[in-house]
């Protein structure tokens, strides 16, 4: 008797560790760091997403320096001093039988801007907590109201690298049992695998292949850093949406080569690198490229963007499309969107046992999540 095929509520193994479902809260920066330090803020926002039912909870970009921050604002995991109040966010995660991941980031020629809800935006000076050592791949800025980068010469490019190393570090010993390198939206590892923001003469520009050398050496930083039982994602845009600019052909070569460094998948977004994109936004508008890399690749993908509907997601993981799906603003409308989903789609619904008597449909008790 053939296998059936996967479903959105069936676990997904990924070295040592088991994800309950194939939901995944995907990274959503909340501005709301003081010195890069979580708060109960973030607890409060990460653990209702575990309460909810969500097989896997990423927290937001976690800059790796603090110059690697978006704003002044942003969460960090470049100091010891992070870890204590992350190890209380990933313990209750853990505790509530979700898997507790971290994205790790440097934003790049996209770094010291006001948070966004700071109208206009604006580059953040130095005396309002903003910084000036703003590097990227080129001394190119993203736009008007952005800073100007510094280009990175080698030993930026090695402290970048040292950065990304004891951030891994870090997140284990805050307890994440699973790291993303954000190589995505127009930050730093994007702004080198990018002809628009990548225009280095050196063995880092020109074709992609070299290119695409600094963000490989990022992401093997990272993957020799996090413990070998552990899994590391990776988070790509699969095109620039600007002619010139990246391309899923080069995303599909970009993925062979993150598999050869053993990354366990790759989440496939797109765009972010240039403000002349021109996005075709609508329902599960980027599955396409999620599903075309894993066939193409043999690589596991995660789908991103407007997907919404508990059909939508079974049916992306029911046709092997991906092998798990991020959602992001679905999930800020509705946190418990798993334990909508599981009812609609007619399989048990994992509640925590305080809020069991609100369940309908059968329900599977919550348990702590187990890891070797």
């Amino acid at each position: 008797m053939s296998k059936p095929p996967d479903s959105l509520f069936t676990p997904l193994t990924q070295r040592s560790i088991t994800l309950p479902n194939r939901i995944v809260v995907s990274p959503m920066c909340e501005y709301s760091s003081v010195d890069g330090h979580a708060n109960d803020w973030h607890l409060v926002h990460l653990g209702s997403r575990a309460i909810g039912g969500a097989g896997t909870v990423i927290t937001e970009a976690a800059a790796v320096s603090p110059e690697g921050r978006i704003t002044p604002g942003d969460l960090g995991i470049y100091s010891d001093d992070h870890i204590p109040f992350l190890s209380r966010i990933t313990t209750f995660l853990k505790e509530h039988g979700s898997v507790p991941g971290i994205q790790l980031a440097h934003a790049g020629r996209k770094a010291s801007m006001s948070v966004p809800w700071v109208t206009p935006s604006h580059t953040v000076s130095p005396a309002d907590g903003g910084w000036t050592n703003v590097v990227a791949p080129s001394a190119l800025r993203f736009h008007d109201e952005y800073p100007l980068p510094n280009a990175l010469d080698r030993a930026g490019m090695d402290k970048v690298l040292a950065d990304f190393t004891a951030a891994a570090h870090r997140a284990a010993a805050a307890g994440f049992l699973l790291a993303e390198v954000h190589s995505a939206h127009g930050y730093l590892a994007h702004e080198f695998l990018s002809p628009l923001s990548n225009q280095r003469t050196d063995e880092y520009g020109g074709s992609f292949a070299n290119r695409a050398k600094f963000p490989i050496e990022i992401i093997r930083a990272a993957r020799a850093a996090f413990p070998a039982n552990l899994p590391v994602w990776v988070r790509v845009s699969a095109t620039d949406w600007v002619d010139g600019g990246l391309t899923p052909d080069e995303i599909v070569q970009f993925a062979s080569l993150v598999k050869a460094e053993g990354i366990d998948l790759l989440d496939v977004s797109s765009g972010g690198n240039d403000p002349r994109q021109q996005i075709p936004i609508g329902a599960g508008y980027q599955v396409a490229f999620a599903d075309r890399i894993r066939r193409e690749t043999g690589l596991a993908t995660g789908a991103v963007g407007m997907i919404t509907d508990p059909a939508q997601a079974d049916q992306i993981i029911r046709t092997g499309q991906a092998d798990v799906v991020l959602l992001a603003r679905e999930l800020l409308r509705e946190p418990y969107w798993p334990l909508r989903a599981a009812d609609q789609l007619h399989q048990p619904a994992s509640w925590p046992i305080q809020y069991e008597r609100a369940a309908q449909g059968k329900v599977i008790r919550r348990q702590p999540l187990k890891t070797e």
